[in-house]
């Protein structure tokens, strides 16, 4: 028996005591401990009863088994686990459970699993929790239940990287939970990588999701699944892939009689168009958005307001700038803040790039957009639509002719560019190129065209013109 269990409850033994062979429960218990430093020889009974002494978490006099059980229970990493998912969940830093005999060190150690608990530990962080003790005894699939629903109360803009890991953490423990409680895990955890602007790790839970709604046989959780896969995939620039998972989508809906509600219905469409303009149909994609134009009477007005952008879309692909103009106009018109803040918002900068895509530019309208949703983005986020204004600001710069600002800005909207879409992923590179290329690095060139290259196996042919277009502004 290891020195520090016979001095853990505040008790001493001088001198050998007598031994016998362990049998029973406690032989399992005690060959987990590494043998006793020579001199100090501890019997059975005095082993039992320190165990049953140092692993209660509450009450007295309990027995042998209940002890025993309730050491299972406390073995770590489980318990670190289930210390940072309560802690999480009830929106604490580890600061904020610091005290009297509870070090920031020793609780980060308790957290990653690598100090055991003791009972006046256990006790403490219960009661700074505001939880029962036993509240560290939850089964996986409660714990589970728990982080859905702890992170499903959460706006996006308060969704952050611990929210992520909570449900990670809860599905990577929990091999036997019911399918669908896993489903809606998988659909919260989408949803925190989509708020963090994290598109390939969305995509890839996505994916997982549509794969497990498949072999549920559950037509309604097929359709939601795909839908969700099909705007993923979209924001990832793969538009063979929206488009196949829209037709799969509206395909299982019409088969199985699954009744869609009016909203994830039109978005599905709108996912269509986006997609068929990427693939350059843009005949087909202003067939469609008209259909959806006049489908859409009496619906809310957000749901109004993304159509009206998508037509812009389509328009401003067709290069009629002024009809697109003419639709963000009417979206930004019908939409209050108060209704929808982030499409506020994000209509606002798409209207700010219409504007600097213009011919000839409106630079006083864009940078008037760009100022209005600033203070907002700065107090509101979120964060991936900070780097998108970053952005636009440093385009604008250019635009104004001041290049050390633009530089300046692009090295701060690179900071979060994997939550780009791909197009404007594809646009701050070549604006970084442009930038480089008047600063006199001519291996900028090189990798414009390869940029070029790159767009155009993506069949992206009219992103592929505007790049050029950009790079000969550049040389005139």
């Amino acid at each position: 028996m290891h020195r520090w269990l016979a001095t853990s409850t505040g008790r001493s033994t001088t001198g050998p005591v007598a031994v016998r062979p362990a049998t029973g429960p406690i032989a399992s218990i005690g060959s987990k401990f590494a043998k006793p430093p020579h001199g100090v020889e501890v019997s059975e009974a005095s082993v039992q009863a320190r165990l049953t002494v140092g692993l209660e978490l509450s009450g007295r006099g309990q027995g042998a088994t209940c002890s025993t059980q309730r050491w299972k229970l406390l073995e770590q990493p489980a318990f670190g686990r289930r210390l940072r998912q309560l802690r999480q969940e009830r929106g604490k830093s580890q600061v904020e459970l610091t005290g009297p005999g509870m070090s920031a060190t020793y609780l980060s150690r308790l957290e990653s699993g690598s100090r055991r608990p003791t009972e006046r530990s256990v006790a403490y962080l219960a009661e700074r929790l505001g939880v029962p003790v036993e509240s560290f005894e939850k089964q996986p699939g409660e714990s589970l239940t728990d982080a859905v629903a702890s992170v499903a109360a959460l706006s996006a803009r308060e969704i952050d990287e611990e929210a992520a890991g909570i449900l990670v953490e809860a599905l990577d423990t929990t091999d036997d939970a019911d399918p669908v409680m896993r489903w809606h895990a998988l659909a919260q955890l989408a949803r925190c990588h989509e708020a963090l602007g994290d598109f390939p790790g969305q995509r890839s839970v996505l994916t997982r999701l549509s794969e497990l709604s498949d072999d549920m046989g559950r037509p309604a959780l097929q359709v939601q699944a795909k839908l969700r896969l099909a705007r993923c995939a979209r924001n990832l620039g793969d538009a063979e892939a929206a488009r196949a998972a829209v037709r799969q989508m509206l395909a299982i809906s019409q088969e199985h009689s699954v009744r869609i509600s009016t909203s994830d219905l039109v978005r599905s469409k709108l996912v269509l168009v986006s997609a068929e303009v990427e693939l350059g149909d843009l005949a087909e994609a202003a067939r469609l958005i008209d259909a959806v134009r006049e489908s859409l009477k009496g619906t809310d007005e957000a749901l109004v307001a993304e159509v009206l952008w998508t037509a812009a879309t389509v328009s401003t692909r067709q290069g009629n700038h002024t009809r697109a103009f003419s639709f963000l106009l009417e979206a930004l018109g019908g939409l209050s803040s108060r209704d929808n803040l982030i499409l506020w918002i994000r209509l606002r900068l798409a209207a700010a790039s219409l504007c600097m895509q213009a011919m000839p530019t409106r630079l006083a309208e864009a940078e008037s957009f760009l100022d209005s949703v600033e203070p907002l983005l700065k107090a509101t986020g979120p964060l991936r639509h900070w780097h998108e204004l970053l952005f636009l600001k440093a385009k604008l710069a250019y635009h104004q002719g001041d290049a050390d600002r633009a530089t300046e800005l692009v090295a701060q909207a690179e900071e979060g560019v994997q939550s780009f879409t791909y197009r404007d992923q594809v646009r701050l590179e070549v604006l970084r190129g442009v930038l480089d290329l008047k600063a006199g690095n001519h291996e900028a060139s090189g990798r414009l065209r390869e940029l070029v290259a790159q767009v155009e196996t993506a069949n992206m042919p009219d992103l592929a013109a505007e790049i050029w277009r950009t790079v000969a502004e550049v040389s005139l």
